[in-house]
């Protein structure tokens, strides 16, 4: 799995729009100044964000970006898959399915699968709050 620049700034924007709550819609000029993105970048990252149902978004003057939910509610899968094209462990396993012509001799199909459906499963379960607050992985 390797997730590209894509999906890392997609995190970036979406915890960055977690972090001001209270600045109502964020311009994408205000979101790019704060994390150092190039505006041109943003706007292909933001077009997959709000095409997938994670961001809403306003013209004019006032206009800008903000959260639809509130950020327990949006997990770092689901994130990541609106931008991402794949992000299974390898080549062969896409979101419909399997595209290998020796798929149904292939003895490590099977491992790569599971590892996929373990990964996707963990990162539903790592949600914008706990990397706001990092209590998910502090030892108790």
């Amino acid at each position: 799995m390797n997730v590209t620049s894509k999906g890392r700034y997609a995190l970036r924007v979406m915890l960055d729009l977690a972090q001001h709550p209270d600045d109502g819609f964020v311009s994408l000029k205000t979101i790019a100044e704060r994390q150092g993105i190039s505006m041109k970048y943003l706007e292909a990252i933001v077009g997959s964000l709000k095409k997938a149902g994670l961001l809403d978004s306003t013209r004019g003057k006032e206009g800008g970006y903000s959260l639809l939910r509130a950020p327990e509610e949006y997990g770092v899968g689901e994130i990541l898959r609106s931008t991402e094209d794949k992000i299974a462990p390898v080549a062969c396993i896409k979101a419909d399915g399997v595209d290998c012509e020796h798929a149904r001799e292939c003895m490590t199909l099977p491992m790569w699968r599971e590892l996929d459906e373990l990964t996707n499963a963990y990162l539903d379960t790592v949600t914008l709050r706990d990397l706001l607050t990092g209590e998910k992985w502090k030892k108790a």
